[in-house]
């Protein structure tokens, strides 16, 4: 049967965007390689043309010229024609790729709304409010168990603070009347009143004689005076 109606072949796959893309650019570059050389060929007759003279040899050079420009014309239009076609295929890959991007993200996002729906399940927000009640009313406990260590046993708790602040005033009132008076020696003390001291009356200006003795005008004994000769 197969050798009757033979086998069939399998379809090959559409060309992609890139391979036609790919394929364009290659015919550009064919034609852009023409071009070159028919630039070439228009510069040689150009020359030639100015060497010539007037007549039919110039005549000739001329129309083998105006050839090479019509086909020049004619590859130029076929060259911006597949540049059209290159430009076409760019803006159909780039919106074609802006699709897959757009496909790839709302791919990830079902993803992640889903696995986000899983967790909302295992967490809710009344289990996270009794949670907080919880550890506030542990934090209260831990405070006032705190308290009730420090607390000090000889200290009564019906002490007034006001009669307290009151012996503390007193006392520092004793205590400055202290340092002012027993505190200070006496001898850094100042004196109320100046004491009087008995103290021997001084001598008089006037020279005399105690015990038939020569004195001088302080009651001392006068020293004798040398007498000089002459």
């Amino acid at each position: 049967m197969r050798r009757v109606f033979g086998v069939k072949k399998d379809k090959e796959p559409p060309p992609s965007i890139n391979d036609a893309s790919d394929r364009i650019n290659k015919r550009g570059e064919t034609v852009d390689e023409k071009i070159k050389r028919l630039d070439g060929e228009l510069a040689r007759y150009k020359e030639q043309i100015k060497k010539t003279r007037p007549g039919p040899a110039q005549e000739a050079v001329k129309a083998r010229a105006m050839r090479v420009l019509k086909q020049k014309r004619m590859y130029e239009g076929q060259r911006d024609m597949l540049y059209n076609q290159t430009f076409n295929l760019d803006q159909v890959a780039f919106a074609s790729e802006g699709i897959k991007d757009a496909q790839q993200t709302m791919t990830a996002l079902k993803s992640a709304n889903k696995e986000l729906k899983g967790m909302m399940k295992t967490v809710k927000i009344q289990d996270i409010d009794s949670l907080q009640d919880e550890m506030m009313d542990m934090m209260d406990i831990s405070n006032e168990i705190q308290e009730s260590l420090g607390r000090s046993y000889s200290v009564p708790d019906d002490i007034d603070e006001d009669d307290l602040m009151g012996e503390l005033d007193a006392l520092e009132a004793d205590m400055g009347l202290e340092t002012e008076g027993e505190g200070v020696p006496s001898y850094l003390q100042p004196d109320n009143e100046p004491e009087e001291l008995n103290l021997p009356s001084a001598p008089s200006g006037h020279a005399g004689r105690v015990n038939n003795e020569a004195v001088d005008e302080l009651g001392l004994p006068a020293v004798p005076h040398a007498s000089l000769r002459s």
